[in-house]
């Protein structure tokens, strides 16, 4: 497919630190412009600057403007909005946006053209996976560095680092507390057929992660699938990285290039670079129409929410993620029928008392309805192989019922 001459209107979701910094570095590439940027901001948080003018709270309107929709929110609710119309005008998105894929993905990567992006460590995982697999390698540990994990930090310290780092409090919370890296692991696992060595990962500790990655491939030895997990590392540079098997006829030339006697083989690339790694990703999908990575048609394993503290019945939770009620952790979707992802578990009620330490349950908790929840709903009901007792009428009907669009041509 021969790309067209004129830049490609990109419709950015989003106005924190990645697609902020996903502008700037489009403003200087001609092969790209953005034509809209969605916010649920206030103007009062924004400097008057030249994006002003392209701020929008209307999905109607960036998907007007947009031939790609680049979502990265980090908000799993609010883009099953916009890819829903998005999707309903044939638009194709990226995501950096591993929360959504996670409850929404699946449901939605059959109704449009839908890759997560390079740039977070699972898209860069699954670049890595394609190459190592061409090579003839056949990966048993899908596996990201993580520098600091403080389960259940303080909120002093948190705003105290999102104002060093420049990133919101959320974000910030969410990557200390392990939420993230749970979140990013099942995506890995959904969307490259991986499962869990246990549920919450097991995240070994090593001062190489080479080690800590070898101690992973031997965890695994006698199993028939990869697994995905992490090593925890201080002072790591966010790498990513694959522990694979060769045949055995290829063993002298490995170790002629350096990669050690086997039977297992590190590869790794040592850095994930968020927003940069965008537009080669919006350029892929549109050459190729295949996308690098999505949640996958039949996933194993989602993101339960654990409280972090004793929760009193009557509780309002504004945030899941990224919030100082509750954290995440990766559990198998068959073994905890009853868990809520912690995406959905915004503004809403606890509606009974739960203890630190305990999973919330779908009888905790009335979710809002949403695209999201729904989508959701759609997801559990196929990987549980039909809806449940209890369960809404609905919970089969997908989203929307509109008509999707042919894909627009770019």
């Amino acid at each position: 497919m021969k790309l067209s001459r004129q830049p490609i209107r990109l419709g950015v979701c989003g106005s924190g630190f990645v697609s902020t910094s996903l502008c700037r570095l489009l403003s200087r590439q001609s092969a790209f412009e953005v034509s809209r940027i969605l916010t649920r901001r206030p103007d009062s948080n924004f400097a008057k600057d030249k994006w002003q003018a392209l701020r929008t709270r209307s999905i109607a309107e960036l998907i007007d403007t947009s031939d790609v929709i680049v979502e990265c929110s980090g908000d799993a609710v609010r883009a099953a909005d916009v890819i829903e119309q998005a999707f309903q005008a044939g638009l194709p998105v990226v995501t950096m946006n591993a929360e959504f894929q996670v409850i929404a993905g699946t449901y939605y990567r059959e109704h449009g053209l839908l890759s997560e992006s390079e740039g977070d460590q699972p898209g860069c995982l699954a670049a890595l996976n394609i190459k190592a697999r061409q090579m003839g390698f056949e990966p048993v540990v899908f596996g990201s560095q993580k520098s600091f994990l403080n389960l259940n930090p303080g909120r002093g310290s948190m705003q105290h680092w999102a104002k060093r780092q420049g990133l919101s409090l959320t974000q910030t919370t969410s990557f200390t507390d392990g939420t993230k890296i749970q979140i990013e692991s099942a995506l890995v696992a959904n969307g490259l057929g991986a499962s869990l060595l246990i549920p919450g990962l097991l995240g070994p500790t090593n001062t190489i992660t080479r080690d800590g990655a070898s101690e992973l491939a031997y965890r695994n030895r006698r199993r028939s699938k990869p697994i995905v997990d992490y090593v925890l590392k201080a002072e790591g540079k966010g790498e990513v990285f694959v522990v694979a098997t060769h045949t055995d006829d290829q063993s002298a030339a490995l170790g002629y290039y350096k990669m050690g006697p086997g039977p297992y083989y590190y590869l790794e690339q040592p850095h994930h670079l968020g927003h940069l790694e965008i537009p080669g990703s919006v350029q892929r999908l549109l050459q190729t129409r295949r996308p690098l990575l999505n949640n996958g048609p039949q996933p194993t394993v989602s993101v339960a929410a654990v409280a972090k503290r004793d929760i009193a019945a009557g509780t309002f939770v504004e945030r899941g993620i990224g919030g100082f009620d509750l954290r995440g952790t990766t559990v198998a979707i068959k073994d905890e029928r009853e868990h809520v992802p912690i995406g959905l578990l915004n503004g809403c009620e606890i509606q009974r008392s739960i203890r630190a330490g305990e999973m919330i349950t779908s009888r905790d908790v009335a979710l809002p309805e949403t695209l999201a929840s729904r989508a959701w709903e759609f997801t559990r009901d196929r990987v549980l192989a039909g809806p449940r007792i209890g369960t809404a009428a609905n919970a089969n009907i997908p989203p929307s019922a509109h008509t999707r669009r042919q894909p627009r041509p770019i």
